[in-house]
């Protein structure tokens, strides 16, 4: 019988090698990557059949919660082991024919650019330009709203397969941590495969292009939900800044009032004396340091280092590392 969605078996043979790669928890299933192995050809036709018939719908979301640096509880999606394949299936289809839109400053969840890459450009940036505005999107994965979202995928692929599965994957149940089964009618679990390519489309439109098209000259680098816009002034920040939370508001997004502020990237070069002069981004703290030019002279460069949380981060994964236990045995 002839399938309604043209998809190869092969399509998902190499989805759930990348996904076996990526390893992760078990689901609200509590399937194993070793117990879907022990069935592999059988679990993985059922996957291709039912994607490729339209038959497919994902199972509930397992919420687990994870410590963050900062003392609070980061919520995280897991589904199972077939659907992260499946998930894995589309996102494979879809990426390609969006990537080449994304913008040049985008670089979170991207083939061939990593945070590295935006934190050098962001040092070079904030030698240029003396205003930072260090964006935090409050609950950004759980915020975005399943219309636009659907809108802002509907504008790279018109797969009907494709934008019916990203729909029931945006409306999965999520199982909280007591059992409890929540529908959700907003969000996508942060922890899922196609997650972060939807965020990346959702803030390519609201976002990147946004300010490609009314913002030209100012420069910017998103890492996903993560964003730092660069001025020349703190006139032009606070117009750029009202402008970005009313654009953000429209499309059901809000600025963190606590965490998101305007720095001033204060060096040798500049006088001004302003109260925030330092940000974090991608786990780097940007703040004046002394530095020495190849006379040996010092000065002060607004630069980047690891940040204190960061460092707290890898010394707590060292610490519990097998290898250095050992060590200490």
């Amino acid at each position: 019988m002839a399938k309604s969605f043209e998809l190869s078996k092969h399509a998902v043979w190499d989805a759930y090698l990348v996904v076996k790669a990526n390893k992760g928890a078990a689901g609200i299933d509590g399937q194993t990557m070793g117990d879907f192995e022990a069935d592999l050809k059988n679990n993985l036709y059922k996957i291709w059949n039912r994607l490729s018939s339209g038959s497919y719908f994902p199972p509930p979301v397992r919420r687990v919660e994870i410590p963050k640096s900062n003392g609070k509880l980061r919520p995280l999606g897991i589904p199972t082991i077939s659907d992260r394949i499946a998930q894995m299936v589309i996102k494979n289809r879809l990426e390609p024919l969006v990537e080449t839109h994304f913008h040049d400053d985008s670089y979170g969840y991207r083939p061939g650019k990593s945070a590295l890459d935006a934190i050098a450009q962001t040092r070079q940036r904030c030698w240029r330009d003396d205003w930072v505005l260090d964006m935090d999107i409050k609950g950004f994965f759980d915020a975005l709203d399943h219309g636009l979202v659907m809108k802002a995928v509907a504008k790279y692929t018109g797969c009907q397969w494709t934008l019916l599965y990203i729909e029931r994957w945006l409306k999965a149940d999520v199982i909280m941590t007591d059992g409890e089964r929540i529908s959700r009618d907003r969000g996508t679990p942060q922890g899922g495969v196609i997650s972060p390519l939807l965020a990346n489309i959702f803030l390519h439109l609201v976002f990147d292009k946004w300010m490609q098209t009314h913002f030209p000259c100012i420069h910017f680098e998103r890492y996903a939900d993560d964003i730092v816009v660069h001025c020349r002034s703190e006139s032009q920040l606070k117009m750029v800044g009202r402008q970005i939370r009313q654009r953000f508001t429209r499309c059901g997004l809000e600025l963190c009032q606590e965490k998101t502020k305007m720095v001033y990237c204060k060096d040798s070069s500049r006088d001004g004396q302003y109260p925030n002069q330092s940000f974090d981004f991608l786990g780097y703290t940007f703040r004046p340091r002394s530095a020495r030019d190849r006379n040996g002279k010092f000065f002060v460069s607004f630069s980047p280092a690891v940040s204190r949380k960061a460092l707290k981060a890898m010394r707590a994964k060292l610490k519990g590392h097998p290898s250095i236990k050992a060590g200490y045995s």
